[in-house]
């Protein structure tokens, strides 16, 4: 397999640190370059706790792109930030793989159209991890047979977005096979606003945010006399790397822009 020149955007985050080892124990993934809001001009192998690898750092996206001959920017920072660093490399002609969520319908109609524009695929991933991929591919199918479902993500207090990028996709994934339905009592009221959470085309989703936690989500349908409860949980941020490794060999293969790993999961 052809060696695939990698930019990583946000190398000191724990997702950024465990990407670095994905790409270190790659035999055909090479970094090239990382970008990150300070460390301008040294190497990453300078930096204490990060592989020794030998990458210059770049505090500016579009310098890095001038200078770097790469194939793929892998970007695990802010929602702000990955937009930017998304356009920024579909213009520059590397295929971005977004580990980042918070974009808008408006945000992914730009950048699917400058990826058709260009000719290179794109992959953003509200969810790396194999098994959250499956948790939602099977909710959509249970939700063909139980129109009731409530959805729980429960992330760690650092998040920033909520509801999260795979709470909010498994929300969409399971509108497409369900009609759009209001659960609960018609003349249900909210003592404390919020209560119920919030709604997506009538499907409750609900976010909790605690110390201790990585990414969890439960998918809940309820039918007469029976109820099916769908979970995946994430003990820790190694679980997301074969997402994205499959990511970056399959952007390479593809000109479109694809948003969510079920889209590329036979």
């Amino acid at each position: 397999m052809n060696t695939i020149r990698v930019i990583l955007a946000g190398p000191r985050g724990r997702m950024g640190i465990e990407a670095l080892r994905l790409i270190a124990d790659t035999e055909h993934f090479e970094l090239v370059a990382a970008v990150d809001r300070i460390h301008e001009g040294k190497y990453i192998s300078e930096i204490e706790g990060l592989p020794k690898l030998q990458a210059p750092i770049y505090t500016d996206i579009e310098k890095c792109l001038k200078e770097v001959k790469a194939d793929v920017l892998v970007d695990l920072t802010t929602p702000e930030i990955g937009r930017v660093h998304t356009k920024k490399a579909l213009e520059y002609g590397v295929r971005p793989v977004v580990g980042t969520t918070g974009f808008s319908e408006e945000d992914l109609q730009e950048l699917k159209q400058l990826s058709s524009e260009k000719g290179i695929g794109c992959i953003i991933a509200p969810n790396f991890a194999i098994g959250a991929i499956l948790m939602m591919k099977f909710s959509q199918m249970a939700a063909k047979y139980f129109s009731d479902v409530e959805i729980i993500e429960l992330h760690h207090d650092n998040k920033l977005d909520a509801p999260s990028g795979t709470g909010l996709k498994t929300a969409e994934l399971i509108s497409e096979v369900r009609e759009t339905k209001k659960q609960g009592h018609p003349e249900e009221k909210e003592i404390l606003i919020g209560a119920r959470g919030a709604t997506y085309d009538g499907i409750h989703l609900h976010s909790v945010r605690l110390p201790g936690l990585i990414a969890h989500q439960e998918v809940l349908f309820g039918g007469f006399g029976e109820s099916l409860k769908i979970r995946h949980d994430s003990y820790n941020r190694a679980s997301f790397m074969s997402g994205v490794k499959l990511s970056v060999e399959t952007v390479m293969k593809i000109d479109v822009l694809v948003y969510g790993l079920e889209n590329i999961i036979e």
